[in-house]
């Protein structure tokens, strides 16, 4: 009777080993701390199955992928890369969604003493380093200098730049004081309230649209696309919204 229980046991660990797998993520960093938590709710509700994330700008996580770095989904921060991606064919038919929305902010360091109002006070002469993503790259990049350009402002402040290799590394600059002012997410911004403060929300003529997506090359395509549509569950964008993330 032990030899039969254990026999069962070990032949249980053995299937449950043989059907484990292990999902590759690539989604943009300003998904980091939220992505990560919808990821260990999916491994619970999958027992056995690993989810890794690698997190980077899209424009970058991009030309991994089309490099044929592995990975079964792709997450991007904004529509014109994700479409960049289906124009290479580096993306599963059909599998495509708008999963979340976000919004742009001016911050500036916690104990920060001067406050920019808005972006024309960014051309203040106390300003003299502002942190944004890289617009070659960087899809928030992208966003700010879109509306910079819209107030007028793009060339003028050219010279104060630090452009960040993604949005995160602009957040810490602005954290560390390393600069005066940064433009990021209003979801990155949420997680280092104690370091940086919101001067004021930035109108975007683009809307900021977080699409994914099934990776055509995928290893695991059923897992792959169990976990896209996990991500669209009540469970998951409950767990966005708390992050400052919005509903499509």
């Amino acid at each position: 009777m032990l030899r039969t229980l254990l026999y069962i046991l070990i032949s249980s660990s053995c299937f449950s080993c043989a059907h484990a797998a292990e999902l590759i993520v690539s989604a943009a960093a300003s998904l980091t701390n939220a992505l990560r938590e919808v990821g260990r709710s999916f491994e619970d509700a999958r027992r056995g199955n690993k989810v890794t994330f690698n997190f980077a700008s899209s424009g970058a996580l991009l030309a991994q992928i089309a490099k044929g770095a592995p990975a079964d989904v792709f997450a991007s921060a904004d529509t014109a890369t994700m479409d960049r991606a289906e124009e290479q064919g580096l993306l599963a038919a059909g599998t495509r969604r708008i999963l979340l929305h976000n919004k742009l902010v001016l911050i500036v360091p916690a104990v920060s003493p001067v406050v920019p109002s808005d972006l024309a006070s960014l051309d203040n002469a106390a300003v003299r380093r502002i942190a944004l993503g890289n617009p070659a790259s960087v899809p928030a990049g992208r966003y700010a200098r879109e509306a910079l350009e819209v107030a007028g402002l793009w060339l003028k402040l050219e010279p104060k730049y630090i452009l960040a290799q993604n949005v995160r590394q602009a957040l810490d600059y602005v954290a560390r004081g390393e600069v005066d002012a940064g433009i990021v997410y209003a979801t990155d911004a949420a997680i280092m309230r104690d370091k940086v403060r919101v001067a004021g929300e930035i109108a975007t003529t683009t809307p900021i649209v977080y699409p994914v997506a099934v990776v055509k090359d995928s290893r695991n395509r059923p897992l792959a696309e169990a976990f896209v549509e996990f991500l669209g569950s009540g469970a998951a964008q409950a767990t966005f919204k708390r992050y400052g993330f919005s509903q499509p």
